[in-house]
């Protein structure tokens, strides 16, 4: 099999599949059996001054069946001290020397303040440190979480402040609720962090009973902004890791956060520039041995393609992720629909007709009734493609010569 060990900046790991920090690391005795589990390391739940939570601190949004599609919470750092969480760290890196112990770190923005944390959470012999500079509720409220990672000084400031004490490797966590994802991630690389990881949860506001005019979670009434995350957020992190990892100028290491539910999602994220991935919410929804399906998976993918470590996969997508200006204009795909797999659903007549180009017809064949895509009219825009609910219905079929591939760029330079 091959080897699913890494050296994410300078912090060892049996595999890349890590706890993000949260619930699911909140003790000791959780990580612990995460470690038994097989997950390669965890980042233990934000420390610092001991926060008082509120009841309750969750809502979801469903897709059909299934459940947790998105998360929202509302839920702080550790409300446990920092001398408690100091001596579980202890002991559990003691136990399991061979896993990577990450802590995460957030205290007020005071160099002292910074020094000391960093300093007595280093004694305890743990792995690495990761800042957070994301949460975007409650925290940010106090001058701390997102409020750190919103504002690019800040960032390069409290990393400053971190390096100076830090004997470990420290890694910046961002937040996602900004515009643009590169002014922080060159802020936390000028302040000399080792590594980045991202993302953190977006901003939201999971919906409002329509009975009791109450917005989710409901807290005696009342409701508040919290933090968006697991499989519907993806797409928004995949897009972020592979914007710093394409950045030439910001060269560490990248730890993948939001959404990773599998070993497909793991491997995306990594094909995209993360060194490691970070799972927070499928933990949360099926358990810590999920792991199991993922070392099993990666293992078996790597083999497939011939790859001997893990580490050979990261960065392979980087350079086919371009500008817009940078595609080539002149490649064409048109739709097509087979008629022995098609079910006469029409819904990619429907589809097409209210929402995209007005590119089907129907057709008569064999005393049914079957859409046909009209090829002058199909811009190929994938829509049929992707509502189709009957597998190999529709297939995207190439139709350019090839020859003489075109971009924006040079159209109009």
């Amino acid at each position: 099999m091959a080897d699913l060990s890494i050296n994410f900046a300078g912090i060892r790991s049996p595999n890349p599949f890590w706890l993000a920090s949260a619930p699911p690391t909140n003790l000791g005795s959780m990580v612990e059996r995460a470690f038994d589990a097989g997950w390669g390391g965890a980042v233990w739940k934000t420390i610092g001054a001991p926060a008082v939570n509120v009841s309750s601190r969750l809502a979801s949004i469903d897709n059909g069946a299934m459940r947790l599609a998105g998360l929202n919470n509302i839920e702080l750092i550790s409300d446990r001290s920092v001398e408690v969480n100091l001596k579980e760290i202890y002991a559990c890196k003691k136990k399991y020397p061979d896993n990577a112990v990450i802590v995460s770190l957030m205290v007020e923005s005071n160099r002292e303040a910074w020094h000391d944390i960093v300093k007595r959470t280093q004694d305890t012999g743990a792995d690495g440190l990761e800042l957070n500079f994301g949460c975007p509720h409650g925290m940010s409220e106090r001058g701390m979480g997102s409020a750190m990672g919103q504002v690019p000084e800040y960032t390069c400031m409290v990393t400053e402040w971190v390096m100076e004490a830090a004997e470990i490797p420290v890694i910046v966590k961002l937040t996602p609720n900004v515009t643009d994802i590169i002014p922080p991630a060159m802020a936390a690389f000028r302040g000399g962090t080792n590594a980045i990881s991202l993302i953190n949860t977006i901003n939201s506001l999971m919906g409002v009973d329509i009975d009791t005019f109450v917005p989710y979670p409901n807290v005696n009434g009342k409701a508040a902004h919290g933090g968006y995350c697991g499989p519907a957020v993806k797409p928004i992190a995949l897009n972020m890791v592979a914007e710093i990892a394409r950045n030439e100028t910001i060269n560490v290491p990248i730890s993948g956060i939001g959404g990773i539910s599998t070993w497909r999602d793991a491997v995306e994220f990594m094909l995209l520039g993360a060194g490691s991935v970070q799972v927070c919410t499928a933990v949360m929804h099926y358990g810590y041995r999920i792991v199991e399906d993922m070392i099993d998976g990666l293992n078996n993918y790597l083999d497939e393609k011939g790859f001997a470590s893990v580490n050979d996969i990261i960065g392979l997508s980087v350079p086919r992720v371009v500008d817009w200006s940078d595609l080539d204009l002149n490649y064409k795909v048109v739709a097509n629909v087979n008629e022995e797999k098609c079910v006469q659903c029409n819904l990619c007549y429907v589809a097409c007709e209210d929402g995209a180009h007005q590119s089907f017809e129907f057709v008569e064949s064999n005393g049914k009734r079957y859409p046909r895509v009209i090829e002058e009219e199909c811009v190929g825009c994938n829509l049929c493609s992707l509502i189709c609910p009957s597998p190999g219905a529709i297939t995207m079929q190439r139709r350019d010569d090839g020859t003489s591939p075109e971009t924006w760029r040079e159209r109009t330079s």
